[in-house]
């Protein structure tokens, strides 16, 4: 495309064109060797692309998109904000991807990865190709695609849309987190349904107040991003959104008046039957194979996100009933041990909460709870986790997270100042290994072992660097090690 034809098609992002030239590849690492590259300027917190312009040149970038002209001699766009520009370009550039496809964004603190994969399963029982952007990675219909981010940066967005829609997906689910709606990551799509889960605290390393995170999350339900919204109205913020809402939405919930509802729930340690019902559409048994009533509600949330698509609700249901497991949510191992052992990302007091109160609905002996908080994170979550962890468990194992750059034991102590406040019995173990082996050394049959906090990531992040830590494979190791120690009879 040439870059005068995209200031065409983008004429409200551009004040002024200057050059023109051929442009193909959009990126934002001025270290990257890109071909007919368009090179945008993002002026962040910390650093200013445009410092970097040359380099991008150097490099073969093409054209550069800029707040400021630059003494460079290449052709250059002139936009008012570089980051809110990217994401219409970059669709542009593409062909407008996403329009070619269905398209349901999830936003909310907790559910969102259940939720899409949910509504993956029901998607493709209806019979459809469908496609997956979050957490735990991307997914084209079968094959994975490795991702680093919830919400991928909108020129590698863009980019994964055109080739979903090239490879034949009708229908894409994807995560939209806070930071993603709050940076413009997900400007120039506009999704089919909008699904709002939750709200409880996170992020505020961020967004410094609950009041700011949630105005990130309710700007997305705007006619420039949604057609139409689904709420879980007994979170009370939907109420907020749907003060000022101005496309039509759908409510769903347990204990609040809605369109969609569950009753009849009934709780087991492998999963979850109840009864979905919809005004004027009747009612079906589900039989989810994940537990927990969290559970109930993302099988809502995709529930609500079909049905505002038009999928019937027999295909709800054979979607919602083919689930048997979303990696790192709620996840039980296969452990062949008289004790359980639960793999569960959760990692803000809410959802610590959450599924510490299911496993004790269940769980026939002790509760015992490992985790930690990560680090150069919301530092005001800390002790609350401690407080939940001593009032809810039985035993609670605090041990490293992600640290980060931050001190461990510094992370550590905030954790036990919570822990403090309750009875609940506790040891601090920093070697997230050991406080494992320390967790599973000590469950005895009937006991449950949560594991929290690192759910489906494969690493662990110190100084900067990423140590390989799959939890699932430390389990097994471990376990292996006890078996291989105990002498034959």
């Amino acid at each position: 495309m040439k870059l005068t034809e995209l200031a065409r098609i983008c004429a409200h992002e551009v004040l002024e064109v200057r050059g023109d030239c051929q442009v193909e590849a959009p990126y934002i690492n001025s270290r990257e060797k890109q071909e007919n590259g368009l090179f945008f300027c993002i002026s962040g917190a910390r650093f200013d692309a445009h410092d970097f312009a040359p380099q991008a040149v150097e490099n073969g970038a093409a054209a550069l998109v800029v707040e400021r002209l630059l003494s460079l001699d290449v052709p250059q766009i002139l936009v008012r904000n570089v980051r809110e520009a990217l994401g219409p370009m970059c669709a542009a550039l593409y062909g407008y991807p996403a329009g070619r496809m269905k398209m349901i964004g999830i936003t909310g603190t907790k559910g969102k990865t259940t939720s899409s994969y949910l509504i993956k399963a029901i998607l493709e029982a209806a019979g459809m190709k469908a496609g997956l952007i979050g957490t735990t990675g991307n997914m084209i219909g079968s094959t994975f695609i490795h991702g680093d981010m919830t919400t991928p940066e909108a020129h590698h967005l863009q980019g994964l849309l055109h080739r979903m829609a090239e490879e034949g997906v009708q229908a894409v689910v994807m995560e939209v987190s806070a930071h993603a709606i709050d940076m413009h990551r997900v400007d120039g799509i506009q999704y089919d349904v909008g699904c709002y889960t939750n709200l409880s605290q996170d992020h505020l390393d961020y967004f410094d107040t609950m009041d700011r995170y949630f105005e990130a999350k309710k700007a997305f339900f705007t006619p420039a991003h949604i057609r139409q919204a689904v709420l879980n109205v007994d979170d009370e913020t939907s109420f907020k959104i749907m003060r000022d809402i101005q496309v039509p939405y759908l409510r769903y919930g347990i204990s609040t008046n809605a369109e969609l509802y569950a009753r009849d729930i009934e709780i087991c340690e492998t999963g979850v039957t109840f009864r979905v019902c919809v005004l004027e559409q009747g009612e079906r048994t589900i039989h989810l194979k994940m537990t927990g009533i969290f559970n109930v509600y993302n099988a809502l949330t995709a529930t609500a996100a079909a049905l505002a698509l038009g999928i019937g609700l027999d295909d709800i249901v054979r979607g919602l009933e083919s689930v048997t497991a979303v990696p790192g949510r709620a996840e039980m191992l296969e452990t062949h041990t008289p004790y359980k052992v639960l793999l569960d990302y959760s990692h803000s007091p809410e959802a610590l909460e959450n599924i510490l109160t299911a496993v004790r609905d269940f769980t026939r002996g002790r509760v015992i709870a490992l985790f930690g908080c990560g680090g150069d994170r919301d530092h005001g979550k800390r002790p609350m986790m401690g407080e939940i962890g001593g009032r809810l468990a039985d035993f609670c194992i605090l041990t490293s997270d992600n640290p980060r750059n931050e001190d461990p034991f510094d992370i550590l102590a905030a954790v036990e100042e919570g822990i403090k406040r309750t009875d609940g019995a506790y040891t601090v173990i920093e070697n997230r290994r050991e406080a494992i082996r320390c967790a599973l050394g000590m469950a005895k049959e009937g006991d449950m072992v949560v594991l929290a906090g690192k759910g489906h990531e494969t690493y662990q992040e110190i100084r900067g660097v990423k140590y390989p830590f799959d939890e699932k494979a430390v389990v097994r190791e471990l376990l292996e090690e006890t078996r291989a120690d105990k002498p034959a009879n």
